[in-house]
């Protein structure tokens, strides 16, 4: 499934018709670089137009202005393997959110109001599309991807000192998953470095005016935040739990195709049964198997959403 976005991508769920649609996504992002920032006097009397008397013009002004920050928001989750202007659009949506709810009399800056708003849109995006998620290209990485985050948790609750345990795994640890998975360990590091989103590119900051800012001086470092530490916990159970459960909504032929095709773990490196296989074995034809497989899938999904 191709998940690169389309050249109007970056045309977001936009009521106001305020943000900008650029297809390039580099384009873009060097279009709202360049958009000029506001100082707290400006941005005060913006919201104020809009909190009081509904200007949209104003409301642009704010939305535009903070663009920036929802591109470099939308870096730290690219290790997700989500495009990254479908980031920027959900993020473009939790900034509108901001904008909309704003008080500029509680002494906020709009910058760090707007931060939580961007980052609740994109969790909710990544947590939706867990299907999407382009990380492992082969059977074995998907086998990788599906076990690596329930296989850690394994491996603490194992540990004889919880105290001690790292979040990432030792090169003992990687040999034990990789051997498990039938998988390199150089790609047991890969995948969790990937799966991780630790990589994280931020714009410079080029000037010391007392208005000027450049993200890293609002993005900290949140892995220990309660709201992080309860989004990991729900993406192991998706991972982990959750996927056993999801299993179980469906029919024993659906649950057989998606083992095979998804989830199945042989002792050699061929992954489960191809479409043709199963189609044969069923006496359909393999696009029938692929239909299945696609309800199926989806049928989890509404599952792991409700859980």
């Amino acid at each position: 499934m191709n998940t690169t976005p389309a050249p109007s991508a970056l045309a977001v769920r936009d009521p106001w018709g305020l943000v900008p649609s650029i297809g390039n996504l580099d384009a873009y992002i060097s279009a709202v670089n360049r958009m000029p920032m506001l100082s707290a006097e400006e941005e005060g009397e913006l919201a104020r137009r809009l909190q009081q008397q509904g200007d949209v013009q104003a409301a642009g002004k704010l939305v535009l202005s903070h663009l920036r920050l929802v591109v470099s928001i939308s870096r730290q989750y690219l290790g997700y393997g989500l495009p990254q202007g479908d980031l920027i659009q959900e993020g473009n949506v939790g900034l509108m959110k901001a904008v909309k709810r704003f008080d500029p009399d509680q002494g906020v800056r709009l910058v760090s109001y707007a931060m939580h708003w961007i980052k609740a849109e994109i969790h909710d995006y990544i947590l939706r599309n867990w299907r999407m998620v382009k990380v492992a290209t082969t059977k074995a990485q998907r086998k990788l991807f599906f076990n690596l985050r329930s296989m850690k948790q394994g491996l603490k609750d194992q540990a004889a000192d919880h105290e001690t345990f790292r979040n990432t795994l030792t090169p003992d640890e990687v040999e034990v998953v990789a051997r498990q998975l039938n998988v390199k360990p150089e790609e047991v590091v890969e995948m969790e470095t990937r799966l991780s989103g630790g990589d994280v590119a931020l714009e410079p900051q080029t000037e010391d005016g007392e208005e000027s800012y450049a993200p890293i001086a609002y993005l900290a470092d949140d892995r220990h935040e309660p709201t992080r530490v309860l989004e990991a916990r729900a993406r192991d159970h998706q991972s982990g739990d959750g996927i056993t459960q999801a299993l179980e909504v469906l029919d024993a032929r659906s649950r057989r195709i998606v083992e095979e095709r998804w989830l199945k773990v042989n002792d050699d490196s061929s992954g489960g049964m191809t479409l043709h296989e199963l189609a044969a074995e069923y006496g359909v034809s393999a696009e029938r198997i692929r239909q299945i497989e696609v309800a199926a899938l989806k049928k989890m999904r509404k599952a792991l959403e409700a859980a």
